[in-house]
């Protein structure tokens, strides 16, 4: 591997990711859940029941694939499917109080993981990746 003073900015970006998303697969791994899962779940502890469409575009990823990760969901208990109480048609897929539990302590954990991470980095050093981060996820390249 080359030396990290010659590697490329988009190089070194994706060894960073590569590394979160190792330290992911490591935080999910006693709860043996999936990492799109944990998504998902957390959109609706933030959120609130929401409709399967609304969800997709939160996770920002097909109705089917949703479907997919709504149903490994509701077969381990953490989500379930009730009707809309706004329109009898519509469905709304909501954390259980297993979901709750288990998505807090998800949470919990993620946050510890993410600042022992970050922890190399100063506060102002934090604020500003934060913000080129952002600016970046908000471009439309």
């Amino acid at each position: 591997m080359a030396d990290d003073e010659e590697e490329t900015l988009p190089e070194t970006f994706w060894g960073v990711a590569h590394q979160l998303r190792h330290l992911r697969k490591k935080t999910l791994a006693p709860w043996d859940i999936a990492p799109s899962q944990a998504r998902a779940l957390g959109v609706l502890l933030r959120e609130g029941p929401l409709r399967l469409s609304e969800l997709s575009d939160h996770l920002r990823i097909a109705a089917r694939s949703t479907t997919e990760v709504v149903d490994a969901l509701q077969d381990r208990g953490l989500v379930e499917r009730r009707p809309d109480p706004q329109d009898r048609r519509a469905t709304l897929v909501a954390p259980t109080g297993e979901g709750t539990q288990v998505g807090a302590a998800i949470r919990a954990s993620r946050d510890a993981e993410a600042e022992a991470y970050f922890s190399i980095l100063t506060e102002a050093e934090r604020a500003d990746l934060t913000g080129i981060l952002r600016k970046l996820r908000r471009s439309e390249h």
